[in-house]
């Protein structure tokens, strides 16, 4: 396996604009993968995870798939429940990550909306920073109620336990023009420190 200093995690809390950024750096020509996409694939009826967190939560399958909204409404307000969920699907999403990242040469950034729990490997940190109240308007601005979004919000680690870790920093406390200005800023950056 090649030098793994040029792999990044993309990161940040619920609603600060991570996937945007992740878009953006795949528009430029970065090699991205979504580690939420990965987790919703697994949870499909031929999924790795699919049989496990249907014993684990029968209630959430609907018409013999897993209704994820239900599933997230349930673990998002009990963290005994999100780390058994975490538990059984945590070892599949980074396996998956890290046969993906094996194939890519170059930089790669991988969204990942954990602070705590990583790939296996050396990676450095990208943090998307908000400001909190920015971030529960976009929440509700989605369609989640008040309710829901500071649940989300209140199981995920504070900004500035991300902004701690963070060996590079993406400002977006504003509008799309600003964050399309930031991710052009970052790219020189980006792949000098990856080389580094």
């Amino acid at each position: 396996m090649s030098d793994v200093v040029h792999r990044w995690l993309l990161g940040g809390g619920i609603g600060s604009g991570k996937s945007t950024v992740r878009r953006l750096l795949a528009e430029a020509g970065v090699h991205t993968i979504d580690a939420d996409s990965i987790g919703h694939a697994i949870l499909e009826p031929d999924g790795a995870a699919f049989s496990e967190v249907t014993r684990r939560w029968p209630s959430v399958v609907l018409d013999g798939i897993v209704d994820r909204a239900s599933l997230a409404k349930i673990v998002f307000s009990d963290a005994e429940q999100l780390a058994e969920l975490e538990a059984i699907t945590h070892p599949y999403i980074f396996g998956t990550i890290s046969g993906l990242v094996e194939e890519i040469v170059g930089v790669a950034i991988v969204e990942i909306p954990l602070l705590r729990k990583t790939p296996p490997g050396q990676w450095k940190r990208l943090v998307v920073d908000c400001d909190d109240k920015v971030r529960l308007v976009r929440l509700i601005a989605r369609g989640m109620t008040e309710d829901d979004a500071r649940a989300r919000m209140e199981s995920q680690p504070p900004r500035a336990e991300w902004l701690a870790v963070a060996d590079m920093v993406v400002p977006n406390h504003g509008g799309m023009r600003d964050l399309v200005v930031a991710v052009e800023r970052l790219m020189p950056s980006l792949q000098a420190r990856s080389r580094s």
